[in-house]
């Protein structure tokens, strides 16, 4: 059954990645406004990545937890002349999340493992194989990532290699149409897609309305798309009123929809 969204919403995600969460929010019937809340680029220091990538063929597992991460190792492979699709046959691919998965199918090297949920711990509970004594490297953003990946496969007996494939700063500021909407109160949603753009939004509010801005949050439902981005939600706003499930795209237009109908029936 297709999804009505008759609402304006705001969606919270890294300016490259805006483009697809805008049209599956419009194809449902939502006014949608951008509020890119990260900005994807290298890490300070290529050197840890590169260096693991140059000895990519004595890896037994490369595990992505983003689709960040695997534009990260593919650019970089690219600069040592290979690419994913190319890479030693030792090495297994695993990836959380069916983004992550479909960028690696794009790149002709699908994934050997895509957890059954599209959250990190998910992937510890359902790995197929055992991995002691096994080269895992965990490409990941450089700050503000969980380490809880490493920490579990280091407790399993994994030889594990984390380095920083990219990092995710804050935007300068909002786009002058949201800003304008979110102070006219024309704004029903805010729809958060990961735990870093909770807090980049809120710096970005802050500094756009200053001490005003929990106010004119208060009449607008806030929107999770999973547990790390509720936790955030809780800790940073207050409160969430809809968490995605499942964890993706779809899952959380589906969240908002069902959030924002229930309020105006309620009203009604």
């Amino acid at each position: 059954m297709q999804l009505e969204l008759t609402a304006t919403v705001v969606l919270t995600r890294a300016e490259q990645q805006l483009g697809e969460a805008r049209q599956i929010f419009e194809a449902a019937g939502a006014k949608v406004l951008d509020l890119p809340a990260l900005v994807i680029g290298p890490p300070s220091e290529l050197g840890p990545l590169l260096d693991a990538l140059r000895e990519f063929s004595s890896f037994h597992w490369c595990i992505f937890s983003s689709a960040n991460g695997v534009d990260a190792v593919e650019l970089q492979l690219q600069h040592l002349g290979q690419s994913l699709a190319t890479r030693p046959k030792g090495v297994r691919l695993a990836a959380v999340g069916r983004k992550t998965a479909a960028l690696l199918e794009q790149l002709g090297a699908p994934a050997d493992f895509v957890p059954p949920e599209f959250v990190a711990d998910s992937l510890l509970e359902n790995f197929p194989v055992g991995v002691w004594g096994q080269r895992v490297l965990l490409p990941r953003v450089q700050s503000g990532g969980r380490s809880i990946l490493a920490e579990a496969f280091a407790e399993a007996g994994a030889r594990v290699v984390e380095v920083a494939a990219y990092e995710s700063s804050c935007p300068s500021k909002i786009p002058e149409i949201t800003s304008a909407a979110i102070k006219a109160g024309s704004v029903e949603a805010i729809c958060f897609s990961s735990a870093k753009t909770v807090r980049h939004c809120v710096s970005l509010l802050q500094l756009e309305f200053g001490s005003n801005w929990r106010d004119l949050l208060a009449p607008i439902m806030l929107i999770s798309i999973g547990p790390q981005t509720t936790k955030a939600c809780i800790e940073f706003l207050g409160r969430v009123d809809a968490e995605a499930d499942p964890h993706h795209l779809e899952g959380l237009l589906a969240a908002c929809a069902f959030a924002i109908n229930s309020k105006q029936k309620l009203q009604s």
